[in-house]
């Protein structure tokens, strides 16, 4: 009797707790629909009788929607499990399968990020077809902490920091406010039975390594209830971060005039007037504004447009997407208009290893820095070079080495030279099982950068140089697993 009742409790205790997050966020109203994503895990099975409680008190009509990946060999009993579930309950269940490996070749990506995409196209196709208002999805709090750590690592601003929000669009978290641990405790307190995902355990994943290593050890030997801290936190950053893009928008009406779809025009005295935080968000803003997507667009381009602000002169900077930023008189102009030869979408991107990315643009060189002898100063980091941009002729593209790939280099007399690729590595002795690894930037069979070396001596600024291209490869740590694609890092890394 004592059991049964310390179940009961704990039950309803969990079921209150859920309800309160659900309502401080305005999840659900009584009677919507809502379609859940069930793999078959703790989470989403926890998910699955949270909402059937949800349903019995308050109406909702309910529907489970599972995704079989085709990756692992379980996956179809996975799939078993979720449908028998929720016949039991009698819940409407949608199955949706894939080869998520095809599929990643076809859109050239990781099996991970296509499966996300995938995922989540799914949801939206079934909460179409069943009419559902609400996109429920498992989350949990131990999900947010790890991918505030990820982007905190990879390199994030507020909204990044933010990690996981509770309601996303038509996305909602019901879950995001328990820990792991709790939701385990819960169905095992209810006796119900849940599937394990054999990749979760593994360390091949950025994730799974912040999952297994970083955060237990934090827990133990840094702060016990660490991840509950970092929940707290995460909410006063989306409150903060709220806060933020209103004013963002204020300042916008204040000192920004639209002149059609593709133009925007500041007035530098009240640009500058406000704090340096919100200049960089309205440029942020405006930029992603004209483009068809915020992952090319970096804080570097961002930081270019705000120097327009600085001083007088008709300057110009190149962006990704045809856009571009030009200072007139007391005015700073941002268009989108006809894209640079080099400078389309993606044209960087065709890196050989999918651990780097570029950020890109055209510089003036009147407008870079210089010493006091009015010298120019050059990029002393390893990976941001410059490039005589006038002098590239056909689209350079990020990729391993290839044969007949050439350098120009300087021989003994400071004459100009071709130099065999493969002749340099072996001068340089750069192991031969590193060779087919390191990334270059060819233009045809012309090496610019072989990345960590060396530029091409013809491709170099010097005197006659008008434009600049500068080339800056950045590192990346890996993809998240699970975040939309509209809530990941390369948005929220810049302010």
């Amino acid at each position: 009797m004592k059991e049964m009742q310390e179940k009961y409790f704990y039950e309803r205790s969990f079921h209150e707790r859920a309800f309160r997050f659900i309502r401080e966020h305005k999840m659900l109203l009584p009677g919507e629909r809502v379609a859940a994503g069930i793999s078959g895990g703790a989470d989403s099975v926890c998910l699955l009788f949270v909402l059937l409680e949800w349903k019995r008190r308050y109406g909702l009509e309910l529907a489970a929607v599972h995704v079989n990946h085709g990756i692992r060999d379980r996956a179809g009993e996975d799939a078993r499990f979720v449908e028998e579930l929720c016949r039991r309950l009698e819940i409407p269940f949608f199955l949706r399968e894939t080869d998520v490996h095809r599929l990643a070749l076809e859109r050239k990506c990781s099996e991970e990020e296509a499966g996300r995409d995938f995922r989540y196209e799914v949801f939206r196709e079934v909460a179409a077809e069943f009419g559902a208002d609400k996109i429920a999805v498992a989350h949990n709090l131990n999900d947010r902490s790890e991918t505030m750590l990820f982007h905190l690592f990879r390199g994030t601003g507020i909204r990044g920091l933010t990690g996981m929000q509770p309601v996303r669009d038509e996305i909602i978290r019901p879950l995001l406010w328990a820990e792991r641990r709790e939701i385990e405790d819960y169905l095992r307190e209810i006796g119900q039975d849940f599937c394990k995902d054999a990749t979760n355990e593994e360390d091949i994943y950025t994730r799974n390594r912040i999952r297994h290593h970083i955060l237990p050890y934090a827990e133990r030997e840094v702060a016990a209830g660490c991840v509950q801290h970092m929940g707290q936190t995460a909410e006063l950053l989306a409150e903060t971060e709220d806060y933020l893009e209103r004013q963002t928008q204020e300042a916008l009406a204040g000192c920004a005039k639209r002149e059609g779809e593709t133009c925007y025009i500041l007035d530098c005295r009240a640009f500058i007037t406000f704090h340096p935080v919100l200049q960089k968000r309205m440029i942020y803003q405006l930029v992603k504004n004209l483009s068809p997507g915020a992952r090319d667009i970096s804080r570097v381009h961002v930081t270019d447009l705000c120097n327009l602000f600085e001083r007088e002169g008709n300057r110009r900077i190149c962006l990704p997407f045809g856009i571009s930023g030009r200072r007139e008189y007391d005015k700073v102009i941002l268009e989108r208009g006809q894209t640079e030869p080099f400078l389309e979408a993606g044209a960087f991107q065709e890196a050989a290893q999918e651990s780097f990315h570029a950020d890109f643009s055209v510089l003036l060189v009147e407008d870079l820095p210089k010493n006091e002898e009015n010298t120019l100063i050059f990029p002393q980091n390893q990976y941001t070079k410059w490039f005589d941009y006038d002098k590239i002729k056909e689209l350079p593209v990020f990729r391993t080495r290839a044969g007949g790939d050439y350098l120009t280099i300087r021989d003994g007399q400071g004459r100009l030279c071709h130099k065999k690729l493969k002749d340099y590595m072996v001068t340089e002795k750069i192991p031969q099982n590193r060779r087919e690894l390191i990334p270059v930037l060819a233009e045809d069979s012309h090496v610019l950068w072989l990345v960590g070396y060396r530029i091409s001596e013809y491709y170099k600024v010097g005197e006659n140089t008008k434009r600049v291209l500068q080339v800056q490869l950045i590192t990346d740590c890996g993809s998240s697993s699970t975040e939309e694609k509209n809530g990941g890092t390369c948005e929220s890394s810049l302010i």
